[in-house]
């Protein structure tokens, strides 16, 4: 079951991943050109601001798929074997409830906006932007928590 989630986890923010840096890259383009014909786009740094957040989350949550975080291994693979199982686990404990903390804290801030819209795009609920945070944060979880019992399997079998 974890093996499939993943693969569907994966493709999934591979998707969102490049649809989100495309649009970045499409947006800062036309930023550009737009300043350089003498019409600056209102909207334009609070959007790349934005994509740029939302990047950040989805793509930590890809990296985390990939085993391509932090993880600390030269450390816990020079560790003694019975050490090594035990800073793996504490490892995982340690990120798992930091974005869990992250994830709690996203959502406090989705509380806390109410009802307010972004300054250059007032018809666009800050709520909706923000919440990158909170869905980030619980990918990323997802995603550790489904490397982590792949890897404490493959563990097991060998």
């Amino acid at each position: 079951m974890s093996t499939r989630l993943r693969a569907v986890l994966g493709r999934s923010l591979e998707a969102a991943v490049v649809g989100i840096t495309a649009s970045l890259a499409l947006l800062v383009v036309v930023g550009v050109i737009s300043r350089k014909a003498g019409y600056s786009l209102v909207w334009y740094d609070e959007v790349a601001a934005i994509l740029l957040a939302w990047l950040t989350y989805y793509g930590a949550a890809l990296a985390a798929l990939h085993r391509a975080h932090l993880g600390f291994p030269n450390l816990v693979q020079r560790a003694p074997r019975r050490a090594r199982r035990v800073l793996a686990i504490l490892r995982e404990f340690l990120v798992v409830g930091f974005f869990a903390l992250v994830a709690w804290m996203g959502l406090d801030l989705l509380t806390v906006l109410g009802g307010t819209f972004l300054v250059s795009l007032p018809w666009l609920p800050a709520r909706i932007v923000y919440s990158a945070i909170p869905i980030g944060a619980a990918i990323f979880i997802v995603a550790e928590v489904t490397v982590a019992v792949e890897a404490w399997k493959r563990d097991e079998a060998a």
